[in-house]
């Protein structure tokens, strides 16, 4: 099974890259979007954009494009079916104990708890953010942007990276995925902290509690 599985790999590898980009923007699209909805294919679109702007330099102006847009479609369609089920089917999806904290992570951080998920490549989970934040009726435009720009920045600099160092990018963010996960956060939580004792982030605190 995994065998097939493999040679089923090398071949939609190989059709990304050396396909012309007219049918490989749209399978890219599709790749994206089947990612992040109901099935997990881990870590493929990130190799696929490193493969295909490593193969294609020129291609890093617009193809991570197409694997964002996939991505926020995927989302889109998760958030859907999260926002009309609400918590019943949240809660039979994933364990309770993991829904808690991404709740607390949403009360206590707001957009960055999206932000940081959709930008960090695996093994950091994401579909938990994505379905919870349909189950709190998170605002769908603020999602949908959240997740294009930070799926955007991600492909961007892994494509960006690839023309100059090539697949040896994919082995490392396979490899270092948790230490990258670990360094992001703690700039984001520290980006978060300068602005909570700035003027403005004291002004934002006061007024969320005097909200009823």
């Amino acid at each position: 099974m995994f065998d097939c599985l493999n040679v089923v790999a090398r071949r939609l590898g190989y059709f990304i890259v050396h396909s012309p980009i007219y049918v490989a923007g749209p399978g890219m699209i599709a790749i994206g979007a089947i990612d992040s909805s109901l099935l997990s294919l881990p870590e493929v679109n990130d190799y696929l954009v490193v493969a295909r702007c490593y193969t294609h330099p020129r291609a890093v102006v617009f193809f991570p494009l197409f694997a964002a847009i996939g991505s926020v479609i995927g989302c889109l369609l998760l958030y859907t079916i999260l926002r009309r089920g609400g918590q019943a089917v949240l809660h039979r999806r994933f364990r309770i104990d993991h829904v808690r904290r991404v709740e607390r992570a949403y009360a206590r951080f707001g957009i960055l708890a999206l932000a940081v998920p959709a930008l960090m490549p695996p093994p950091m989970p994401f579909k938990i953010f994505v379905a919870t934040a349909g189950a709190l009726q998170f605002p769908r435009r603020r999602f949908l942007l959240t997740i294009l720009l930070a799926r955007s920045l991600r492909y961007y600099v892994e494509g960006t990276l690839a023309v100059f160092y090539g697949e040896r990018v994919a082995r490392f963010l396979k490899d270092n995925g948790l230490l990258i996960i670990s360094i992001v956060t703690g700039i984001c939580l520290i980006a978060l902290a300068i602005y909570l004792v700035s003027g403005k982030g004291r002004a934002a605190v006061k007024r969320s509690k005097e909200t009823p």
